[in-house]
C-alpha cells in the first residue's frame, strides 16, 4: 500500500461505517465521522471505536479523502453546504457512493477545485462487521476522471473489491440494472412467500413442517445460479412451455386469494412471454393465447 490516506466520513449509514472500517483495517487513518441520528453513532463507536464524531463541515476540513455515503436525494444539498462553507478545497478528493449519481452532482466540490469520483459498491450492507467478508469480490462501479483513476483503484483494491468503469451517461441505467435485480427481487420472494401462506403452507410450519422460506429456497438458489450463468436459457415454468391453462389458473386463485400480488405476477408474465418467445422457445400462436389472459386481467397499482 501506498502512504496511508487521512478519510472523512460524512453519513455513518450501513454502507459509510461499513467502508470506512474496511479502509481502516487497510492502513488509512479515519480521521473523523459525521453521523446525526442515535444509530449512526451507535455505528461509529461500535464499528470505528475511537474516531472523532464531528459536524460535518469539521469533517470535511480534516482529512484529505472525503467519503460521503449520505441518502442520493440529499447528496447535492450536502456537497453545496460543505462548498458554500468553505469546507472543501482544491487538491482534495471528494468519494461519494451513490449509486444513481456520477459526477455531475459534485460540480461545487469541483468548482474549488476538489477531484471528484464516485465509487458505487454493487451490495447490500446491514452496517455490521457481517458485511467486511462479503466486500471481498464485491464489484465497485466507479466513475471518475483519468487523474482520479489512481486513487479510485487504490480505494477498491484495499477494499478487496473489483471495478467496473461506468460512463458518466450511463450511471442512472447502471444504477436501475442494480436496484431492478436485488430490490425488486427481494419483492417478488416476499410475494412468493405470501401465496405459499395462502396456500396453506405456513400452517404447516410447525414441528415437521416446512415454512414458505424452506420450500422456496432451493428452487430460488438454483433459478438465480442457472439465470446467471445462463440468462434466458434458464426460463422453465408454464409460459415457456406454453401451459395456457395453467396460466389461467394462475391468474383466476391470485385474484381471490391475494390480489395485491396479481399485478406483478401480470407484469413479470408478460415480459417472461417476450423474452421466451425472442429466445425460440415459446410458438407465436401459445404466446398470443398466455397475452390475450393477460391483457384480459383487469389491474389495479
Amino acid at each position: 500500500m501506498t502512504a496511508p490516506l487521512r478519510i472523512g466520513v460524512i453519513g455513518a449509514g450501513r454502507v459509510g461505517t461499513v467502508l470506512a472500517t474496511a479502509l481502516r483495517a487497510a492502513g488509512h487513518e479515519i480521521v473523523a465521522a459525521a453521523g446525526e441520528s442515535a444509530a449512526s453513532r451507535t455505528r461509529i463507536e461500535t464499528m470505528l471505536p475511537g474516531v472523532r464524531v464531528a459536524k460535518p463541515t469539521a469533517v470535511a476540513r480534516a482529512c484529505d479523502v472525503l467519503l460521503l455515503t449520505v441518502p442520493d436525494d440529499m447528496l447535492g444539498n450536502v456537497v453545496t453546504t460543505l462548498a458554500d462553507a468553505g469546507a472543501l478545497r482544491a487538491g482534495q478528493h471528494v468519494v461519494h457512493t451513490s449509486g444513481r449519481h456520477g459526477l455531475a452532482v459534485l460540480a461545487p466540490a469541483v468548482a474549488v477545485g476538489a477531484r471528484p469520483v464516485a465509487l458505487h459498491p454493487a451490495l447490500t450492507f446491514t452496517g455490521t462487521d457481517v458485511d467486511l467478508p462479503r466486500l471481498a469480490g464485491c464489484v465497485f462501479g466507479v466513475t471518475a476522471g483519468d487523474a482520479e483513476r489512481p486513487l479510485a483503484s487504490l480505494l477498491v483494491d484495499d477494499l478487496g473489491g473489483r471495478i467496473m468503469w461506468v460512463p458518466e451517461e450511463r450511471r442512472s441505467l447502471y444504477h436501475a440494472a442494480l436496484a431492478h435485480g436485488a430490490n425488486h427481487l427481494v419483492t417478488l420472494v416476499s410475494q412468493a412467500m405470501e401465496m405459499l401462506a395462502a396456500a396453506g403452507v405456513a400452517d404447516s410450519a410447525g414441528p415437521g413442517g416446512v415454512a414458505p422460506a424452506d420450500t422456496l429456497r432451493p428452487l430460488l438458489e438454483a433459478a438465480l445460479s442457472n439465470a446467471l450463468a445462463y440468462g434466458d436459457a434458464a426460463l422453465t415454468g408454464p409460459i415457456v412451455r406454453g401451459d395456457v391453462e395453467t396460466v389461467r389458473a394462475h391468474l383466476r386463485v391470485l385474484a381471490t386469494s391475494t390480489p395485491q400480488d396479481l399485478p406483478s405476477y401480470v407484469a413479470m408474465a408478460r415480459a417472461t412471454v417476450g423474452r421466451a418467445l425472442a429466445d425460440g422457445r415459446l410458438e407465436g400462436r401459445r404466446a398470443a393465447e398466455i397475452l390475450i389472459l393477460l391483457d384480459a386481467v383487469k389491474v389495479t397499482a
